[in-house]
């Protein structure tokens, strides 16, 4: 999104690049607004980085040849394009948020906002979650991920060519083995960590030296298009038709990039390949509409994601096709202002220093404001001190589990609770729910009951032997010979968000998803290995998943009246897959009591979220600490005959 438009003084402006640009924008946007129209839109995003790769690598290799390059213009000239509009849509954001969010939210885009205008966001965002992750649509900055691998090339690419110029090495050699490399990296990421493999500069950089490379060859060779117009009107065809299959068959599902970045990429290398002169880049890639959005593509991308999230954050779920259409139209006409009055003038009228100047100052002001609204509670007072008090949204637990396990891993929860009598022992062992169990758990030691316990969860593993990738291996391992060799430990207690492992789960670090039969031998076996130990095996089932905690508080900016605090039982069987009906049945014949939340927090009429202003989950599966509470006064009795064996 940050390539040199038809008003570049270098030569070799094609109309048809601006086209290409215009297809990714629409790919991009219809997928964020419509993912089900466009499955495969994300993918656009590709195909700016091949765009960029071959436009800035077109720019430096010219001037260099022509002895005019020169590291502070090409940045001068990079913070131009890319500051102005950029400065605008996060100084916009941190408005707008000021008046749409809740406290804890404001902070974490004051955390977003700071690391854009450092151009670190997938950094930020490698550490969070997922692309594809629910909780993606709720953090309106996600999308600057791109810009700030494109702002990382520009950092590093430069000075290799300029290297390799001066040593007089071949660049096309050069961009040849860095894209071999970074290939690599990103087939092994896929593997390893899908997340790692999205976010990381080194698994994405051969997307752009794609680009680079086709720059290099476009400057060195010989020969025109027109020699070979049959060829390139046959590879601008498969081109086209790579990145429309690509739109359409690929989905957030895949293991992307891996294999499948090759689609839009070789698509998007094989239509710039072919030439301005190629019969698709004239007639479909030069299209004024095409071209038109290509020209404001870079504002639109901006412009379009703050908007879509700010709505679902306001409305608590996805707003209504018609809000979202009316969102696309407002994005583009703000593309557009932005375009002529904010872009154009900066990147293109009088050139000062003055200007670079004030430009750095605005972008590292937003940081710091971005930064100021991350430390601490800006818009504390929208969330009266009452409210803050009932609606608790945190996991309370995050204690050292080195006595456990000899280590605190980052995804570790550990917690333990007592009652005076200390007359039974159990270890709760289990995934993220099994800390919010942990909670139902300290409050039913409190109730007087001679009850007492240990816990320690890591997330996405179900503590079963031999299950899960090697970290989940470890962890489960560790557990089960502490828990073998204690004389006190006589119940332990698994507790896991079993929906996701029952119906198939694919963990990082594994290429396949791992299925049924897999998990239900990695339990069995699991059960039968502390049953040989002397312990009593007990099961909680994952509580009723689906809801939104936050659509029950009172939020300053609503799009329409709807009342989200609520989650219908057929909801809350529909998000887990209906897999008590088939769990149930398999706990029963292993002879396992159970322990099931569904009992106490649902019924015909629904499930409960909130009662009396206190609000029962952290967020959409886990329960708060009101929650937790709630279901230990509930099924207190249960939890006595459990226990009580």
């Amino acid at each position: 999104m940050t390539e040199e438009n038809k008003n570049s003084a270098l030569s070799g402006y094609r109309i048809d690049i601006d086209g290409l640009r215009g297809l990714a924008i629409l790919a991009v946007v219809a997928f964020h607004a419509f993912p089900k129209l466009v499955r495969g839109g994300f993918a656009g995003v590709d195909v700016f980085f091949v765009i960029s790769g071959y436009l800035i690598s077109r720019i430096i290799i010219e001037k260099l040849n022509d002895g005019s390059f020169s590291f502070s213009d090409f940045y001068a000239r990079r913070i131009k394009r890319i500051f102005p509009a950029l400065i605008l849509v996060l100084a916009s954001c941190l408005v707008l948020g000021w008046f749409a969010l809740l406290s804890d939210e404001y902070r974490l885009l004051g955390r977003h906002i700071s690391a854009g205008a450092g151009f670190v966001s997938n950094l930020v965002y490698w550490s969070e979650a997922g692309y594809f992750d629910k909780s993606a649509d709720t953090k309106p900055l996600l999308h600057l991920w791109s810009l700030s691998i494109e702002e990382q090339f520009y950092m590093l690419w430069p000075l290799l060519v300029w290297l390799a110029w001066k040593c007089r090495f071949n660049i096309f050699m050069v961009a040849a083995a860095v894209i071999f490399a970074s290939f690599l990296f990103n087939i092994h990421g896929v593997k390893v960590d899908t997340n790692a493999a999205f976010y990381s500069p080194q698994t994405r950089f051969w997307e752009l030296l794609i680009g680079s490379l086709i720059a290099t060859f476009f400057i060195y060779r010989k020969k025109t298009e027109k020699e070979f117009k049959t060829l390139c009107d046959g590879l601008s065809m498969v081109g086209l038709l790579l990145l429309v299959l690509g739109f359409v068959l690929m989905h957030k599902g895949l293991a992307f990039p891996g294999f499948w970045a090759l689609v839009p990429v070789l698509g998007s290398a094989l239509i710039i390949s072919a030439g301005s002169n190629a019969w698709v880049n004239r007639k479909i890639l030069s299209n004024k509409v095409v071209v038109w959005f290509g020209s404001i593509s870079y504002p639109l991308y901006l412009w379009h994601w703050p908007l879509l999230s700010f709505a679902m954050i306001c409305e608590s779920e996805v707003p209504s096709s018609q809000i979202r259409f009316m969102i696309l139209v407002l994005s583009t006409a703000l593309a557009w202002l932005t375009c002529k009055f904010v872009e154009m003038p900066i990147r293109f009228g009088r050139p000062t220093k003055l200007k670079i100047i004030a430009l750095v100052v605005s972008m590292s002001a937003v940081g710091c404001m971005g930064y100021d609204a991350s430390t601490r509670d800006a818009v504390k007072f929208r969330q009266a001190e009452e409210v803050a008090k009932v609606n608790r949204f945190d996991f309370p637990y995050r204690g050292s589990c080195k006595a456990l396990t000899g280590e605190l891993d980052d995804n570790d929860w550990c917690n333990s609770g007592t009652s005076p009598a200390r007359q039974e022992s159990a270890m709760v062992i289990g995934d993220s729910f099994a800390n919010s169990f942990a909670i139902t758990l300290n409050a039913y030691a409190r109730g007087g009951d001679e009850f007492s316990f240990r816990q320690i969860g890591r997330g996405e593993c179900p503590s079963l032997l031999d299950y899960g990738p090697g970290s989940c291996r470890e962890i489960s391992r560790k557990a089960f010979d502490y828990i073998k060799n204690s004389t006190e430990i006589k119940t332990v207690v698994l507790a896991a968000n079993w929906s996701a492992y029952y119906r198939g789960k694919r963990f990082s670090g594994i290429d396949q998803v791992v299925g049924q039969e897999v998990f239900k031998e990695a339990f069995e076996r699991t059960v039968q290995a502390y049953r040989e130990a002397g312990k009593n095996i007990v099961v909680f089932l994952a509580v009723p998943s689906g809801s939104n905690p936050k659509s029950c508080i009172a939020r300053p900016v609503r799009l329409t009246d709807r009342n989200n605090c609520a989650l219908t039982i057929e909801s809350a069987h529909q998000t887990d897959g209906n897999y008590r009906q088939y769990l149930i049945p398999f706990l029963q014949g292993l002879q396992i009591p159970y322990f099931d939340p569904f009992k106490y927090l649902c019924n015909d009429a629904g499930c409960t979220i909130e009662k009396g202003g206190r609000i029962f989950y952290a967020d959409g599966r886990h329960l708060s600490i009101f929650g937790g509470e709630f279901l230990a006064e509930k099924g207190a009795n249960d939890l006595r005959a459990i226990f009580a064996r």
